[in-house]
């Protein structure tokens, strides 16, 4: 039968300078693998959020007013107080 030789021999420094620039390489490789992973749950969490926020900004458009009329519409649904006469007369500082 024929055994595998290992690759790192104490008789050979040429394969043992392989054997090194091969494990650092496999290192590497696995560090790049594993970011890249990261980047794609990333990239699949951001896509889930740009959905969300093209739907509520199609909800917002949808209830705009049509051009023709002339109301104040509140699209964030918050309660504006209405404004008083004394508002309007304080003075402003440029």
């Amino acid at each position: 039968m024929n055994e595998p030789t290992p690759l790192s021999t104490s008789n050979n420094p040429d394969l043992d300078a392989l054997y090194g620039s091969i494990k650092g390489i496999a290192d590497k490789v696995q560090t790049i693998a594993e970011a890249v992973k990261q980047l794609t749950q990333n990239r699949v969490q951001l896509e889930g959020k740009i959905e969300d926020a093209q739907k509520r900004v199609q909800r917002i458009l949808s209830r705009l007013p049509e051009q023709n009329d002339g109301r104040q519409l509140n699209l964030l649904g918050e309660t504006i107080p209405p404004t008083t006469s004394e508002d309007d007369s304080e003075p402003t500082t440029h």
